[in-house]
């Protein structure tokens, strides 16, 4: 999907490894990175100083986008993992 929206495979292929020290994002993408993976983390909360970083780069309608689209790709996953639905192969690095 990210590729048809113009994302650079370089880009899609850096996220599966260290994306936080790859020279391909901004800062801004780079915390909103950080950002999906403390909400998708149950494990862990958002901490004041990630969101205060968040609200640095994007603003309360943004946040609040991202956040929902965020925990609908989460919740996706969740749902298909439960009733063993297999990858539909949109993107295979």
């Amino acid at each position: 999907m990210g590729s048809r929206n113009g994302v650079s495979r370089e880009k899609l292929e850096a996220l599966l490894g260290d994306h936080a020290a790859s020279p391909l994002f901004s800062d801004a993408e780079k915390v909103a990175l950080e950002y999906a993976d403390a909400i998708t983390d149950t494990r862990r909360d958002v901490s004041d100083e990630l969101f205060a970083r968040l609200k640095r780069h994007y603003d309360d309608d943004t946040i609040a986008e991202i956040t929902m689209i965020i925990a609908w790709e989460n919740a996706s996953s969740r749902f298909n993992r439960a009733f063993r639905i297999p990858s539909q192969g949109f993107w295979k690095p």
